[in-house]
C-alpha cells in the first residue's frame, strides 16, 4: 500500500453532511490528507464544518436542493483545490450523472463507475443482470418486458406480491398485496407513488416473502479485477421499510449458509468488475431461500459495525481503490471476530407512530466505554431541525458474543444524554430486552407484530408529578419565583434579630 501523500490527490470534498461527513473527514485527516466539506446555513453550526480545513457555503431554495446541486458542488471542490469528491451516503451519491461529471471535471469519484450506478440503480435492469448471470433472483413480472401484460403476468405470480418502483429506494412506493382482486388499483398506486417520488411510474411485481429477514454483504472491487466480500450484516429490523438496528453476524446464518450467501454477493460484484464500497442485499426465507434484493453503489449507513469486527477502515479503502490502488489482499486475509450492533439514534416519537422531532441540543452526553462507538454530527448548543432526515446518530456496539454486545448496548443506551428533542433511545432499549431480539429471531416485520415495543409505557402518576414538579423547578422563572424575597420583608432592611 503506498503513502498517501503519493496519491494523485491531497484534498478530499465530501458531498455531504451530518454524521457520514464527519465519518469520512476523521479517515481523510488520520491519513494526512486536507479535508473539505460543502453546507448550507442550516449548518453552519455543525461538527463537520468545524472539522473541516475547507468549509464552502452553498445554496438553494432548501436545504436538500442544496446538497443535490452537483454544479455548485464541483465549483466548491475547484475552489479549495479538491483532488477527489466522496459523495457519503444518500443526496448524490449514486446519481450517474454527478459521477460523470465530477470525472469531467477532472476530479476522482470516490465510488463505482457511472456505468455501474446506472446498470444497479435501476432495479429491474440490476434484477434481470443477476438471473441472466445465474445468480438466484425471486420469482417477479417485470412491467417492461411487456406492458399489456403486466397484470395478468403478474397475477400468475401469486399472492401475496409485493409491488416496487423500478427506480425505487427507502421503502418509498412499496405495496404488499395479499387479496389479487386489488392488484389493479394498487399497481395504479403504486405508479403514481413511483412517478411522484423518482419521477419513474415502472413497477415490477415480485413475490413477497412473508416474515424474511433482510441480509446485506459488504463488497470491495478495485476494478482491477480484484473483489472480496467483508461478511454480511443483518438488518431486518425495521419500520416502515427502514432500517433501526444492524449488526453481525446475523444470528440467523450458520457457517456454511453465510459462506453461500457471501460468495452469491462476491460473485454479483465480481461480475461486474465493480470498483470501490458497495453492498449487495438480500431477502431471506424462512426456509434458508435467498434471494437477490438490490445492489446499493456507495457506502452504508451500518458499515460501521463491519469495520468493528474485521478492523477493516472502509472509507480509507474507498480513497485508496480511488487513488489507483489494488486491493493487495484476498478472501482468505479477510477475517471476522467479534460481535457488533448497530443503533440509529432518530429524533423521533416510536410511540406517536415514529413521528420526527425537532428541537434545541440543550445537553449531549454520548455514551463512553470500551466497545463503545458514537458517530453523530450534531454538537451540544445546535439543534435538530426538519430540514433532513430525522437520523442524528448512530451508537455502535462492540462485544466477545452477541450476549456480551447487547448487555453494553443497554449500559450505553441507558447512558445516552440528550435534551431538548426526544429522540428514541428508550424505544431501543425496549426492543433489546424484548425475548425474541434477545433470541435472534427476528424478520422484516417484526415491530409491526409486536406494537408494544414502540408505546410508551404507562408511568405510575405520583413519578409523573415528581418528574413535572422537578422539571418546573428546574426552570429559571420557577426558581425566580420560588426564590424571591416578599416585598414586605425586603424593607426591613438588613435587620436581625
Amino acid at each position: 500500500m503506498s503513502d498517501p501523500r503519493q496519491w494523485p490527490f491531497h484534498t478530499v470534498l465530501v458531498a455531504n453532511r451530518g454524521e457520514i461527513a464527519v465519518r469520512v473527514l476523521r479517515t481523510v485527516r488520520k491519513l494526512g490528507l486536507k479535508g473539505a466539506v460543502v453546507y448550507h446555513a442550516a449548518d453552519r453550526g455543525t461538527l463537520a464544518v468545524k472539522m473541516a480545513d475547507h468549509a464552502i457555503e452553498i445554496t438553494g431554495p432548501t436545504p436538500v436542493a442544496s446538497y443535490l446541486d452537483g454544479a455548485q458542488i464541483i465549483a466548491a471542490a475547484k475552489s479549495c483545490g479538491a483532488g477527489a469528491i466522496h459523495p457519503g451516503y444518500g443526496f448524490l451519491s449514486e446519481n450517474k450523472g454527478f459521477c460523470q461529471a465530477v470525472e469531467a471535471a477532472g476530479i476522482r469519484f470516490i465510488g463505482p463507475t457511472p456505468e455501474q450506478i446506472d446498470l444497479m440503480g435501476d432495479k429491474v435492469r440490476a434484477r434481470n443482470y443477476v438471473q441472466k448471470a445465474g445468480f438466484p433472483v425471486a420469482p417477479s413480472a417485470i412491467e417492461d418486458d411487456d406492458p399489456k401484460t403486466f397484470v395478468e403476468r403478474s397475477r400468475k405470480v401469486g399472492a401475496p406480491l409485493l409491488i416496487k418502483p423500478s427506480a425505487g429506494g427507502g421503502g418509498k412506493g412499496m405495496r404488499i398485496v395479499r387479496d389479487l382482486s386489488l392488484l389493479e388499483q394498487e399497481i395504479e398506486r403504486g405508479r403514481s407513488e413511483g412517478q411522484r417520488y423518482f419521477g419513474d411510474g415502472r413497477l415490477y411485481c415480485e413475490r413477497y416473502i412473508e416474515n424474511p429477514r433482510h441480509i446485506e454483504v459488504q463488497v470491495l472491487g478495485d476494478g482491477q479485477g480484484s473483489v472480496v466480500h467483508v461478511f454480511e450484516r443483518e438488518c431486518s429490523v425495521q419500520r416502515r421499510f427502514q432500517k433501526i438496528v444492524e449488526e453481525t453476524p446475523s444470528p440467523a446464518l450458520d457457517d456454511k449458509k453465510r459462506k453461500e450467501i457471501c460468495e452469491t454477493a462476491a460473485g454479483i460484484a465480481r461480475a461486474i468488475g465493480y470498483r470501490n464500497a458497495g453492498t449487495v442485499e438480500f431477502i431471506f426465507g424462512p426456509s434458508g431461500e435467498f434471494y437477490f434484493l438490490e445492489m446499493n453503489t456507495r457506502l452504508q449507513v451500518e458499515h460501521p459495525v463491519t469495520e468493528e469486527i474485521t478492523g477493516i477502515d472502509l472509507v480509507h479503502e474507498q480513497l485508496r481503490v480511488a487513488a489507483g490502488e489494488k486491493l493487495g489482499y484476498g478472501q482468505n486475509d479477510v477475517k471476522s471476530q467479534g460481535h457488533a450492533i448497530e443503533f440509529r439514534i432518530y429524533a423521533e416519537d416510536a410511540a406517536r407512530g415514529y413521528t420526527p422531532t425537532t428541537g434545541p441540543v440543550l445537553v449531549l452526553h454520548p455514551p463512553q466505554g470500551d466497545g463503545v462507538r458514537w458517530d453523530s454530527g450534531i454538537v451540544q448548543g445546535g439543534e435538530v431541525t426538519s430540514a433532513f432526515d430525522p437520523m442524528i446518530a448512530k451508537l455502535i456496539i462492540r462485544g466477545t458474543d452477541r450476549k456480551d454486545a447487547i448487555a453494553k448496548a443497554d449500559q450505553a443506551l441507558r447512558e445516552t444524554v440528550l435534551l431538548g428533542c426526544k429522540t428514541n433511545t428508550a424505544f431501543l432499549r425496549r426492543l433489546i430486552h424484548h425475548p425474541a431480539f434477545v433470541a435472534g429471531d427476528v424478520h422484516t416485520g417484526f415491530l409491526d407484530a409486536n406494537p408494544q415495543i414502540a408505546a410508551e409505557p404507562d408511568m405510575p402518576a405520583q413519578t409523573l408529578h415528581a418528574l413535572l414538579g422537578a422539571a418546573a423547578l428546574s426552570t429559571r422563572p420557577m426558581r425566580d419565583v420560588a426564590d424571591a424575597v416578599p416585598d414586605m420583608h425586603a424593607a426591613i432592611g438588613s435587620w436581625r434579630n
